[in-house]
Protein backbone atom coordinates (compact mmCIF):
# COMPACT_ATOMS: atom_id res chain seq x y z
CA UNK A 1 0.00 0.00 0.00
CA UNK A 2 1.42 3.28 -0.92
CA UNK A 3 0.92 5.74 1.71
CA UNK A 4 0.21 8.90 -0.82
CA UNK A 5 -2.27 8.50 -3.52
CA UNK A 6 -0.92 9.57 -7.13
CA UNK A 7 -2.75 12.87 -7.15
CA UNK A 8 -0.71 13.55 -3.68
CA UNK A 9 2.70 12.43 -5.32
CA UNK A 10 2.39 14.72 -7.74
CA UNK A 11 1.20 17.67 -5.60
CA UNK A 12 4.15 17.21 -3.35
CA UNK A 13 6.15 16.98 -6.45
CA UNK A 14 4.95 20.02 -8.23
CA UNK A 15 5.02 21.96 -4.34
CA UNK A 16 8.72 20.68 -3.99
CA UNK A 17 9.39 21.84 -7.36
CA UNK A 18 8.54 25.45 -6.35
CA UNK A 19 10.28 25.38 -3.13
CA UNK A 20 13.43 24.50 -4.66
CA UNK A 21 12.78 27.02 -7.55
CA UNK A 22 12.09 29.97 -4.87
CA UNK A 23 15.29 28.25 -2.89
CA UNK A 24 17.71 28.88 -5.86
CA UNK A 25 16.27 32.63 -6.38
CA UNK A 26 16.20 33.81 -3.34
CA UNK A 27 19.13 31.66 -1.85
CA UNK A 28 17.20 30.42 0.85
CA UNK A 29 16.94 25.99 1.12
CA UNK A 30 14.63 26.38 4.27
CA UNK A 31 11.58 26.34 2.33
CA UNK A 32 12.11 23.03 0.58
CA UNK A 33 13.04 21.60 4.41
CA UNK A 34 9.76 22.22 5.51
CA UNK A 35 7.85 20.84 2.14
CA UNK A 36 9.94 17.79 2.09
CA UNK A 37 9.14 17.29 6.44
CA UNK A 38 5.38 18.48 6.15
CA UNK A 39 4.94 15.98 3.34
CA UNK A 40 6.70 12.92 4.86
CA UNK A 41 4.37 13.59 8.09
CA UNK A 42 1.39 12.76 6.06
CA UNK A 43 2.90 9.91 4.22
CA UNK A 44 3.56 8.34 7.70
CA UNK A 45 0.21 9.12 9.24
CA UNK A 46 -1.23 7.78 5.93
CA UNK A 47 0.67 4.62 6.17
CA UNK A 48 -0.89 3.21 9.17
CA UNK A 49 -4.83 3.28 9.00
CA UNK A 50 -5.24 3.28 12.74
CA UNK A 51 -3.51 6.47 12.99
CA UNK A 52 -4.94 8.00 9.68
CA UNK A 53 -8.35 7.34 11.09
CA UNK A 54 -7.52 9.20 14.09
CA UNK A 55 -6.30 12.21 12.19
CA UNK A 56 -9.11 12.43 10.45
CA UNK A 57 -11.57 12.73 13.83
CA UNK A 58 -12.47 16.15 15.05
CA UNK A 59 -10.84 17.52 17.90
CA UNK A 60 -11.29 19.97 20.73
CA UNK A 61 -9.36 21.73 23.57
CA UNK A 62 -5.80 21.93 24.22
CA UNK A 63 -3.92 18.58 24.62
CA UNK A 64 -0.65 19.85 25.80
CA UNK A 65 2.96 20.15 24.19
CA UNK A 66 3.36 18.52 20.81
CA UNK A 67 5.29 15.08 20.63
CA UNK A 68 7.82 15.24 17.53
CA UNK A 69 8.88 12.22 16.41
CA UNK A 70 11.96 11.95 13.82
Amino acid sequence: MSALTSDELRAFTLELVEALSDAAELDVDDTAQEVIAGWRATARIKASPAEYDAARKGTSGDFGPVRVSP
